[in-house]
């Protein structure tokens, strides 16, 4: 039986009623006749929205960050870049009304409950440090961190926000494109049984990367494009144990002699249970009605979908049944506005939110072995203790990280001198690292 197209937040057979993660499928999701209520996948904002201060000027926060604040109501309230005539723009073309010259002096706005760190990967640690320091909640582009020599710092940092009260999120704003969003609460519900196997297809041609600066970024698509599709891949994985990371990339026939990256890029995660997990870019495709399909396989039905370029679609089968929902909304830019509602939101009612740093953690790490991997020519990398840990749990930290030189979670706030790069700077809205379609 096919059912036609219930929209999120309404009705569907055997569904039940979305909650946050946590609990065992089993437990989520009936066999008994429906309707059930569909988990809506609109971002969520609380009544009271905090003043939220902006640290970058670039690309992504002109073309991405910003719209979305408008589009939902988020006040931004202070910017601060490096380059303080970038600010000045960006505050008079959005209407941001204040330019701090520095980052010290944005963290010392008291109109600034929340801020927004959307600059590159340089210098990101040390701006968490002194964001959490001054105790503003933080919500910090992705990638996290782009070093393992930096983890044991950023747990470092992170004990310290719990001390403070301070939440810090990552702005994983894949988690909110509505296809991967309505599987990410089916999967929690227990839709699909235990989820057996995840796999990605890249679909779609690539953003411009030759040229950029992205293109210096060793294994670029797997230190950072992929970033996205791995954060949901561990979503849909949550409370396994990892026991495998392969990666291999490679250039591709045609590919031009200035694109110094690979093209192509494949992972291979394994988990203890026997589950696994497997993404591959194929390079450049040359399509014009392509997309990013996703499957998801567990014991009890089969989830499957695609976002970007249109294709955004979403079909559930369990038994008998085939259900097709309907989605409202995009990934840009109403992903951006869901990472920064969910912040707003667990800041309001007092809990950690779903893209805590604590939750996104595995998700850096699951990065950083598939690069270890790739570099190796392929071979397995075997993370120690790398649990995916769902929404709220801490997960233990590898025996490594303890026999580390202590570095002191405090921070000197940046200075004039020292205030954080602008992230590169691709076309506007063309920012691989952002999967923008």
């Amino acid at each position: 039986m096919t059912r036609p197209l219930p929209p999120a937040g309404a009705t569907a057979p055997g569904a039940t009623a979305g909650a946050a993660g946590g609990q065992h499928p089993a437990s989520r999701w009936s066999s008994a006749p429906g309707p059930h209520a569909v988990p809506g996948t609109r971002p969520q904002l609380p009544a009271r929205r905090p003043g939220v201060g902006l640290v970058g000027a670039g690309a992504i926060a002109r073309s991405a960050h910003l719209p979305a604040y408008a589009a939902w109501g988020v006040p931004v309230v202070a910017v601060a870049s490096r380059t303080p005539e970038h600010a000045r723009a960006l505050a008079d073309a959005a209407g941001i009304p204040t330019v701090h010259a520095t980052v010290a002096e944005l963290l010392a706005d008291p109109a600034v409950e929340v801020v927004d760190l959307a600059t590159g990967p340089a210098g990101r640690l040390d701006l968490l440090a002194a964001a959490v320091e001054a105790g503003k909640h933080v919500l910090a582009q992705k990638p996290l961190v782009a070093d393992a020599a930096d983890l044991p710092r950023l747990a470092q940092v992170l004990a310290d926000a719990r001390a403070r009260g301070v939440r810090v999120a990552v702005n994983q704003n894949g988690r909110w494109a509505p296809a991967w969003r309505l599987a990410t609460l089916l999967v929690r519900d227990g839709a699909v049984g235990e989820v057996v196997g995840v796999t990605h297809l890249h679909d779609k041609p690539l953003p411009p990367l030759a040229g950029t600066p992205f293109d210096d970024v060793p294994h670029m698509l797997l230190a950072d494009y992929l970033v996205h599709w791995l954060d949901i891949t561990r979503c849909w994985l949550e409370g396994g144990r990892v026991t495998t990371v392969a990666a291999h990339d490679s250039r591709v026939p045609g590919q031009p002699d200035a694109a110094r990256n690979p093209w192509h890029a494949s992972v291979h995660v394994g988990l203890a249970s026997g589950a696994s997990a497997a993404l591959r870019v194929v390079g450049d495709a040359r399509t014009r009605t392509g997309g990013c399909p996703f499957w998801v396989h567990g014991t009890e039905g089969t989830l499957r979908g695609s976002v970007l370029l249109g294709s955004d679609a979403l079909v559930l089968e369990r038994g008998a049944t085939t259900t097709r929902f309907a989605l409202e909304g995009q990934w840009f830019t109403d992903g951006f506005a869901g990472a920064m509602g969910e912040l707003l939101t667990a800041v309001d009612e007092g809990r950690e939110p779903e893209n805590a740093a604590e939750h996104v953690l595995a998700t850096v790490r699951l990065g950083l072995a598939a690069v270890d991997s790739a570099a190796a020519g392929g071979a397995p990398v075997h993370p120690e203790a790398l649990v995916l840990t769902r929404p709220g749990e801490r997960a233990a930290l590898p025996s490594s990280w303890s026999s580390t030189p202590s570095v002191p979670s405090t921070a000197s706030t940046p200075s004039t001198s020292s205030t954080p790069p602008s992230p590169p700077s691709p076309a506007p809205g063309t920012g691989p690292g952002e999967a923008r379609p």
